[in-house]
């Protein structure tokens, strides 16, 4: 039977915070990645119950402002570590200067989007 009343069933979406908090696992997941080359540092979970307790407080720029930061730190946090796994997969051990700038860097961008949050 042809039905011309369209079905609109809203669509479950996540919550903004739960979106937040899982950009901000993968690029600490990633990190894990390159602890193997460079010492990377454990989940900062302290770091993301201070951010889920000032979440809706923050107001919508705030959030705004964390979700476009967050969103560039995981496209850089991507490069950098593909960049890194092209060279062991081609037989060359990843410079160990460059996998600890890296892992520096992402922590700086890191604690700099909370900050974004919590100040």
């Amino acid at each position: 039977m042809l039905h011309l009343v369209p079905d609109f069933a809203p669509q479950p979406r996540p919550e903004p915070y739960a979106e937040a908090v899982s950009r901000l696992a993968s690029i600490r997941h990633a990190l894990r990645l390159v602890d193997n080359h460079a010492g990377g540092p454990a989940p900062d979970l302290d770091q993301d119950a201070k951010i889920a307790a000032v979440w809706d407080e923050a107001g919508p720029a705030k959030q705004r402002c964390f979700d476009a930061r967050s969103s560039r730190i995981v496209g850089a946090t991507a490069a950098g570590v593909e960049a890194l796994l092209v060279e062991r997969e081609a037989g060359r051990m990843p410079h160990a200067e460059a996998s600890r700038e890296l892992v520096d860097q992402i922590r700086r961008e890191l604690a700099e989007v909370a900050r974004v949050v919590l100040a």
